[in-house]
């Protein structure tokens, strides 16, 4: 991971751009700027799909922290939204490649939907791919969700937390902090528990988060390639690597730590859980374990709650998995959001 990737027919100015050190986010700006034509232009069933007239926009705003982060807003065009879709986005993922063709599938189905780079991550101010505190990160989804909320577009409509991967760590960490604040939850994949073969041994993993307290940003942690085992299409798994700005190199010490802690966190937190849920996840994901989105159905308050075990389907369910499949998960995210909002 971190290696550079050629890409075919594109000249060798734009290369230098995309192949630039991305831990400052001006870097990862400019990549995306020079880039953004070409990647949603791929061969990739989210981009391909027919999508309705929709209003579009692209802010940055400092928050109370003084970081300047970046967010994007999908609405239909001709009617009003029936609800609101607040995106939480993964760890190896940002608000503008793949979210964009799953937002635009939303809005075109009646929905708002609103995403955000956190901090470290896309288009937002940070050291990239650095966590220095999970719960800090989940504070600055809050404020940035928040001053979105209060629009008087959209300030009564009801509001639903889609998380993905590490986003849906977030979005249940959001939901126990603002317990009142939502209708419901989608979750692909939740982080509640990252893979066991994902995890360095004990002794290794001990090692690391002792170097974490003197070396918090370093890239030390070992990894394998998320692509290879979060993408089962293997032409689609070629296609993440146009995601030119997400963080693709080692994690850095601080960041695994934050995420171990936060996965341990919400392992025992489970019962906490009580708004309405739909966790959907594949049964051969080897990057978060599936068995704890079946401890989460079982196990969280909530009265109205369903799950849906994809056979066969890998970690990436909108991004890396055969188009039918792709297609399916939609269908049952999009259903399950109108059954909520009729």
């Amino acid at each position: 991971m971190g290696k550079s990737v050629k890409f075919e027919g594109i000249s060798e100015e734009l290369q230098k751009i995309i192949d630039a050190n991305m831990d400052k986010v001006g870097a990862r700006r400019h990549a995306r700027d020079a880039f953004k034509d070409i990647q949603l232009s791929i061969d990739h069933c989210l981009f391909k799909m027919p999508h309705a007239r929709l209003k579009m926009k692209e802010s940055y705003e400092v928050n109370s922290r003084g970081l300047e982060i970046f967010s994007k807003s999908w609405l239909p065009e001709t009617i009003p939204p029936k609800a609101m879709v607040y995106f939480c986005h993964g760890y190896g993922d940002t608000c503008t490649f793949f979210v964009e063709g799953i937002a635009r599938k939303l809005a075109s189905s009646g929905y708002g939907v609103f995403a955000m780079d956190y901090p470290g991550f896309g288009l937002s101010e940070g050291l990239h791919g650095y966590i220095p505190s999970f719960d800090k990160l989940v504070d600055d989804v809050i404020e940035h969700y928040s001053k979105a909320k209060e629009n008087p577009e959209i300030c009564n409509l009801p509001s639903f937390l889609f998380g993905q991967s590490m986003g849906g760590a977030v979005a249940l960490k959001v939901h126990m902090k603002q317990p009142d604040a939502w209708n419901g939850a989608v979750l692909l994949a939740p982080m509640c528990k990252i893979a066991d073969d994902m995890v360095p041994p004990w002794l290794v993993t001990q090692i690391l988060v002792g170097i974490a307290k003197f070396l918090p940003k370093q890239k030390l942690v070992p990894q394998q390639d998320l692509a290879e085992l979060a993408f089962r299409d293997v032409k689609k798994r070629e296609q993440a690597a146009y995601n030119v700005i997400a963080y693709k190199h080692k994690p850095r010490l601080q960041t695994a730590v934050e995420l171990l802690n936060t996965t341990q966190e919400l392992e025992k937190q489970l019962d906490k859980v009580y708004l309405p849920l739909l966790i959907l996840h594949g049964e051969n994901d080897r990057v978060t374990d599936p068995s704890i989105s079946k401890a989460l159905y079982e196990k969280a308050s909530s009265s109205d709650k369903k799950l849906i075990l994809y056979k066969d389907a890998y970690h990436s369910l909108l991004e890396g998995e055969p188009d039918e499949m792709i297609l399916k998960v939609l269908g049952d995210i999009i259903s399950w959001l109108d059954e909520h909002t009729s």
